[in-house]
């Protein structure tokens, strides 16, 4: 048996260990980017335009990942992208998370009337394509950090709604539920102190995909030229401006690529191991 664990258990650690430095690694990153970032990621000089980087013949010094069509830094726009994305991971997942997870408890546990109506609440919100909507919202909120927040928080919270719920009633059906309320115990006491201990850990996975969709949200809407000033250094903007170019600078195009991708892949690697490690069922 504790070989059997030992065996689940280094797969688990191993996702945690990689996904979590990559994050923090990400977060001082992004924190720490007026300090480190070797340029002005708005600095543009046409003399520069499409240096390669460090390990390539004609690579200009102090330019590691080399620059853009207009000469402009791709090391430090990288870094302010990151603190754009981590802000609307952060804010807008969270969000995401409290809104729909406390209707889904609601909707699971107390059952009736309330599921029925928040149900087919979820059910009509979900109707409506959810990239298309989001792109509709932008259009009326304008650009802006908090449209984008704003369109993330409205479209996302039915995933929360869903899945709690479903995880909702089926602990609400255990039997330590039925000793609480032979107890004595209030129905929202119920909910808070027992129901909601043992869905937090599916409540942590969602939040931290939810944030590694926020990031891909952010990247799709920049990349079309809805997210905040087109000056503004975004990962979404990088890639929109390196596929033009892709065969004369693809540096513009595969570093900010290659951190989405990871970005992504570390949250919702962190969420599932997680998950894992702290589910009391499976402990």
């Amino acid at each position: 048996m504790r070989d059997a664990r030992a065996e689940v258990a280094r797969p688990v650690g191993a996702r945690l260990w990689l996904s979590g430095s990559w994050l923090t690694l990400l977060v001082l990153a992004a924190v720490l980017a007026p300090w480190i970032a070797p340029k002005d990621p708005l600095m543009q000089d046409l003399f520069l335009g499409r240096m390669p980087p460090f390990w390539q013949t004609g690579a200009e010094p102090g330019y590691w990942l080399g620059t853009d069509s207009l000469g402009r830094d791709v090391l430090s726009r990288m870094l302010y992208g990151a603190r754009l994305a981590l802000i609307v991971a952060l804010i807008a997942g969270t969000l995401t998370c409290v809104i729909g997870a406390t209707l889904g408890l609601i909707a699971g546990y107390y059952r009736g009337w309330p599921d029925r109506i928040i149900s087919r609440f979820v059910d009509i919100w979900m109707a409506f394509p959810p990239v298309l909507f989001a792109i509709l919202l932008i259009a009326v909120l304008g650009p802006g950090l908090w449209s984008i927040i704003i369109a993330i928080v409205v479209i996302d919270w039915t995933r929360f709604a869903r899945v709690i719920r479903a995880e909702a009633m089926s602990q609400g059906a255990m039997d330590y539920v039925a000793s609480a309320q032979v107890a004595g115990r209030r129905r929202l006491g119920t909910m808070l102190t027992e129901i909601l201990p043992n869905v937090l850990p599916t409540i942590v996975a969602l939040l931290t995909l939810e944030m590694g969709i926020a990031v891909i949200v952010e990247a799709i809407l920049s990349f079309v030229n809805l997210s905040i000033s087109t000056d503004s250094p975004t990962w979404g903007g990088m890639i929109a401006e390196g596929r033009t170019s892709v065969h004369q600078a693809w540096w513009v195009l595969v570093f900010p690529l290659i951190a989405l991708f990871l970005t992504v892949l570390s949250f919702s690697q962190l969420g599932e191991g997680l998950k894992d490690r702290f589910d009391p069922v499976l402990r």
